[in-house]
């Protein structure tokens, strides 16, 4: 008989509720925040607000994964992939998952004290969007679409650090992210639909229904789009563009990966959009570099 694995540590059940071991969240998370501090200086971002929205970005994400572990707690034991996560399986409390977040949102709060009022203000609308996002699966027919803006505020209080205002095109590359996210968060989705429909959590995937693959490829038409847009405003060239062909072809490969409708490659779809951030970042930061 095999010896029993040894049970995990509180320590490892925290990093696990947090997601430390899953960085996924954190990356589609910091890629265009790292694309929007580019874009604000002129490619040349100070050095300290890199640590502040990197450091940010991965407290912002963990905390809102412990927010939505407690919020989806008695839905996650009916769900395949997730029922056995720290809350759900009963090794982590909801109240020490609500004081892990709270602490995390305020060191995260704590980060940004050197920076403007703007940027603190936004600070607040970010924790809202984020810590009422988990709630959004019980009526919203596409949380997804909410998902994109918590994902992708860190690209108003990028330009909002750097220039100490939030142009429109800020706003428009942040419609650009909601389409992404809806994208790669359908894909996401696809994997748990079977479950979801049970249980009767509201998602992208069940709402499009058997268009789920066509408004995922659509989706990330408008985000190409919205980005194309914004690099010919922003003065970029052909590196910039190079990186949106890279992300182009990130985006058919998931046509490919998804069209089955199968768990495993639709999941892989979603982690491949690790690839597509940053070939856009790596566009825009070349683009700089080399001019």
């Amino acid at each position: 008989m095999h010896a029993s694995a040894p049970a995990p540590s509180k320590l490892q059940l925290y990093f696990r509720l947090v997601r430390l071991d899953k960085p996924i969240g954190t990356v589609l998370l910091l890629w265009p925040t790292l694309s929007a501090l580019w874009l604000a200086s002129n490619g040349v971002p100070d050095w300290h607000l890199l640590v502040i929205f990197c450091l940010g970005t991965l407290l912002m994400r963990s905390a809102g994964c412990a927010v939505n572990d407690y919020a989806d707690q008695d839905f996650d034991r009916h769900v395949k992939r997730t029922a056995d996560r720290p809350i759900t399986s009963g090794r982590v409390s909801g109240k020490e998952a609500l004081a892990i977040a709270a602490t995390l949102s305020l060191v995260a709060f704590l980060l940004i004290q050197p920076l403007n009022a703007l940027v603190k203000q936004l600070s607040v609308a970010a924790l809202v969007i984020a810590g009422t996002y988990p709630y959004f699966k019980r009526f919203f027919a596409i949380p997804q679409a909410y998902l994109g803006i918590a994902f992708g505020f860190g690209i108003p209080m990028a330009f909002a650090a750097v220039q100490d205002t939030v142009p429109a095109w800020a706003w428009l590359l942040l419609l650009g992210n909601v389409f992404w996210a809806v994208a790669y968060d359908t894909e996401y989705a696809m994997v748990d639909r079977d479950d979801d429909l049970k249980i009767g959590i509201k998602t992208s995937a069940i709402t499009f229904g058997r268009f789920d693959v066509a408004i995922v490829m659509l989706c990330y038409g408008v985000h190409l789009a919205i980005l194309l847009a914004a690099g010919t405003y922003f003065g970029l060239g052909s590196w910039y563009k190079a990186g949106l062909a890279v992300a182009a072809a990130c985006a058919v490969y998931h046509y490919f990966l998804i069209r089955g409708r199968e768990r495993a490659p639709c999941f892989a779809a979603f982690r491949h959009n690790n690839y597509l951030g940053a070939a856009v970042f790596a566009g825009i930061a070349l683009d700089f570099a080399l001019r």
